[in-house]
């Protein structure tokens, strides 16, 4: 019998007093329909694994609570949401981010498991998954109004000792571009450097992401999605059986990702332009997938499969007139929705990488034309047979590791706890150059899925 996973004791659960905001600074921002569709879905987890290895890199765990806490209370009241709490408005049936400081703090948790040996949380492929699900604050988000952000610090007594920082957000609020803002300002404090003087200036007026009939469509949306407001529990559904899952990170990096761009423009011939990294890689993990679950007579060859991804809105004029801003802080996301027969994707040789990039590459296209076509993506995946999907998300330019040195080195790891579904990847950009691509995937499926996509980076 395997040993139970090492448990995490709570030391501290306390807030992090931030002031309202300053006149004239506005401390209400209602919600536009691209936000209000993930007011009643999975918040975004996420830890960073800080092994010290045994060499004093990493300040006493006091001097780091005291560190984080102070740098979180200054960066969190520059991004004045993170602060606030999603309120229902019943007088017009809307939802906003209420910044008045009425919530009372962010939530800081301070814990300590004695278990857990850092090194291995940041060597080892496949995830500690009960593990890792404690090293992430909770939100109390069931019902409005809802925390719109939370910190966990974690000192992890295993091995050479070491600290995890988990954060929990609420996707409403930031999407994954805004997250690493967050976090990359937050580091930047905390080691004592300027954050903001070289960045986009900082909005947050929902108004510059307004679609057309605005507040009508956002009430909408709220009736569709959270149609009990303010009650906004997660449906059951979304979240069931995923601590079930097998997750496993794959580094691909730099010459890997060269060697596959040109192995699919050599199969292609003429007709496909080189592919970026973001269509090289989810072609690469798509068609995994579908070899995975195909070998194992979950998918037939005559099947449509899908693989769906984000596109940021930020800086196209096709999106908004004029273009939101590369410092817009909030949700600016549009899902994109890519379909092939599985029958093209099973292709002999290198046939079905290039057909799965073909088809991504098409997608990208399209939505590059017409970014809000798929700004309802809730209403596009619905349609679809989830257990054909690749959830593609995050992306291969996110800072997660430059971005997050709080002082002492960059994280050794880190991870998106919030992986919900089999089939979903997650991007970032890797240690050391490359990218980080995270899996989740039913264990019987993991093995072929890793077979296959190791195979095609050789």
């Amino acid at each position: 019998m395997a040993p139970p996973p090492p448990s995490v004791t709570i030391i501290e659960d306390g807030r992090v007093a931030v002031p309202p905001p300053p006149p004239p600074e506005p401390a209400l921002f209602k919600l536009t329909a691209l936000d209000a569709q993930w007011i009643p879905l999975p918040l975004i987890q996420r830890v960073l694994v800080f092994d010290d290895g045994g060499e004093g890199r990493i300040p006493p765990f006091e001097d780091v609570v005291a560190a984080l806490r102070a740098s979180l209370a200054e960066t969190v009241a520059r991004l004045l949401p993170l602060a606030g709490r999603i309120v229902h408005l019943p007088e017009t049936g809307e939802a906003a981010i209420d910044c008045s400081g009425r919530g009372g703090g962010v939530r800081f948790v301070v814990a300590e498991c004695g278990g857990a040996d850092a090194a291995r949380v940041a060597r080892d492929a496949d995830h500690d998954v009960a593990l890792m699900e404690q090293l992430a604050p909770v939100l109390d988000a069931d019902a409005l109004p809802a925390e719109t952000m939370a910190a966990q610090v974690t000192r992890l007594g295993g091995g050479g000792g070491g600290v995890a920082v988990g954060v929990a957000l609420h996707h409403a609020v930031v999407d994954g571009r805004s997250v690493w803002r967050f976090i990359e300002a937050w580091a930047a404090c905390c080691r004592g450097d300027d954050a903001w003087s070289a960045a986009p200036a900082l909005a947050f007026d929902r108004a510059a992401v307004a679609l057309p009939d605005g507040e009508e469509l956002a009430r909408d949306v709220l009736r569709k999605y959270v149609p009990n407001l303010p009650v906004a529990t997660v449906p059951k559904f979304l979240v069931k059986g995923r601590l079930q899952l097998s997750r496993r990170t794959f580094t691909v990096a730099a010459a890997q990702m060269l060697r596959l761009k040109h192995r699919i423009v050599a199969g292609a011939g003429a007709g496909l332009t080189p592919p970026s990294g973001f269509v090289a890689l989810a072609a690469l993990a798509w068609v995994s997938f579908v070899r995975s679950k195909h070998a194992a007579g979950a998918i037939a060859a005559g099947d449509e499969v899908y693989l769906f991804f984000f596109m940021d809105c930020r800086g196209r004029r096709a999106a908004f007139d004029p273009p939101v801003g590369e410092g817009f802080f909030g949700t600016c996301i549009s899902g994109c929705l890519a379909t092939a027969t599985a029958r093209d994707l099973l292709g002999g040789g290198d046939g079905g990488l290039v057909a799965a990039a073909r088809a991504v590459q098409e997608e990208v296209r399209r939505a590059a034309e017409d970014p809000l076509a798929g700004w309802e993506w809730m209403s596009l995946v619905g349609r679809i047979a989830l257990s054909r999907l690749v959830n593609m998300s995050g992306s291969t330019r996110f800072p997660a590791y430059e971005a997050a040195d709080f002082g002492w080195g960059s994280p050794s790891r880190t991870e998106l706890v919030t992986m919900n579904h089999g089939g979903q990847v997650v991007l970032v950009a890797a240690k050391g150059g490359g990218v980080q691509a995270s899996v989740s995937m039913k264990p019987e499926h993991m093995d072929k899925f890793k077979s296959d996509f190791e195979s095609y980076l050789e």
